[in-house]
């Protein structure tokens, strides 16, 4: 008799079609543990967490994956407050979905938005089902490096409470990479249950595309230029001020283009770059969506990416894999060392320059240039290489699903569980 399969719940406030990328990543681990013959329920916001003017289904079924959107759990980002007071609506209507779900097997949460966490705790505790912690960004530690609050602040200390709570109460606990671990271990001493397991590029819909085959170079009249890249989330975590004064300096420059892709705070200091400096060679574009994404990512010569001054192992680069997945090297603008300078090191993919030193900036972007075509194709293919290999996404996710179902008294035997490699809806 096959094993009575017991429901998997997962609660993130962000979920496709919502385009942020920790959704799209929940859905790929969702949809695999689906294809394992695991029940799996998501409860997620009715409404885009960027745009709350975006309104999804109630419930709906997406590879086999049940969903649940609750209204009032999104106000977009237009104060920190609304976003506190769309969290905590969210964190009480989740915990109500959370004690009357069916059969609850276990639990899946993730530290984004940080308040989820607190909801599954509740969960865990009452239902005494096992939890499964996935931290993707490190919380009070974000808010305060940024300067947004102090570390003795009432509502950081809260946060740092339930964070040791939920740490201490997990199951098991994944980080992103080795210097996650470390600050995750200051904390809380977890090292026994703790899994280091890199989030994936969406390579299934990723590919190198030739600049003479790519469309997007031919809308944006980019062909026969040097196209410097940012694409993603521009958040406070990923400042792009050293980037946008470079693309300033080298203004003169006609056969450069710098293009900033995609959404987030930074944005402001793009448009008004663009505003008041009217530098020419500066485009600014939204996410892109998901038909476009490898044309957009390859029209890229050099893709950019940033780690802010004091949030290493407190957020992820997630944006270097998509850079190689479509065989570009990279410009990292980070603190040394981090995941990032990491993977460059390792590849031998690219350049790396601190924040605030524009003539290093300038100077990487020139050397960039002149490494010429081929040497730049080299590093491409190196890229191209590390994710897919021990970075694959098929390969990741299979890990991820390993941990949920580690100690679960039905888990399968590992000759037969499935593999899977769900339909990605991210855009960026």
């Amino acid at each position: 008799m096959a094993p009575d399969r017991r429901t998997i719940l997962i609660i993130s406030q962000v979920y496709p079609p919502d385009a942020a990328a920790v959704g799209q990543h929940f859905h790929d681990v969702a949809a695999a543990l689906v294809m394992r013959g695991r029940p799996v329920r998501v409860i997620t916001s009715a409404r885009g967490y960027d745009d709350p003017t975006k309104v999804y289904p109630a419930r709906e079924t997406r590879d086999g994956v049940e969903i649940r959107r609750l209204p009032l759990s999104s106000f977009g980002k237009v104060s920190i407050p609304m976003r506190l007071l769309a969290q905590m609506l969210f964190l009480f209507q989740a915990i109500a979905h959370g004690l009357f779900t069916r059969n609850l097997g276990s639990l899946f949460v993730s530290t984004s938005p940080p308040m989820c966490a607190a909801g599954a705790l509740v969960i865990h505790v009452l239902r005494r089902v096992p939890l499964t912690y996935w931290v993707m960004d490190v919380n009070p530690d974000q808010v305060i490096e940024l300067g947004k609050m102090g570390e003795n602040a009432l509502p950081c200390r809260v946060m740092r409470t339930f964070q040791r709570a939920v740490l201490n109460r997990a199951k098991d606990v994944v980080v992103l990479d080795r210097f996650m671990g470390e600050r995750i271990n200051k904390m809380r001493d977890v090292s026994q249950k703790l899994s280091i397991i890199p989030p994936w590029a969406h390579d299934d819909v990723l590919e190198p595309i030739e600049h003479d085959a790519n469309p997007f170079r031919d809308e944006h009249s980019l062909q026969g230029k040097f196209v410097v890249m940012y694409s993603g989330n521009h958040g406070f975590s990923t400042p792009v001020s050293t980037i946008l004064a470079a693309a300033v300096r080298m203004r003169d420059r006609d056969d450069v283009v710098f293009a900033f892709i995609g959404g987030g705070v930074g944005k402001d200091d793009v448009r008004r770059t663009i505003s008041e400096q009217n530098p020419g060679n500066i485009i600014d574009l939204p996410y892109q969506p998901l038909e476009s994404i490898k044309y957009s990512l390859s029209a890229a010569d050099l893709h950019v990416v940033t780690v802010g001054p004091d949030v290493v192992g407190v957020v992820h680069p997630c944006k270097v894999y998509g850079a190689m997945a479509v065989a570009r090297p990279i410009l990292l603008v980070a603190p040394n060392p981090c995941h990032a300078s990491d993977l460059i090191e390792a590849h031998d993919i690219g350049w790396h320059v601190p924040h605030a030193d524009v003539d290093a900036c300038v100077g990487a972007i020139e050397s960039a240039i002149e490494a010429g075509e081929d040497r730049r194709r080299e590093m491409g293919v190196s890229a191209k290489a590390g994710v897919d290999g021990d970075l694959h996404s098929t390969r990741s996710i299979a890990r991820v699903c390993d941990v949920i179902e580690r100690g679960l008294p039905d888990t399968p035997p590992a000759s037969e569980r499935q593999s899977a490699q769900p339909a990605h809806e991210h855009a960026a």
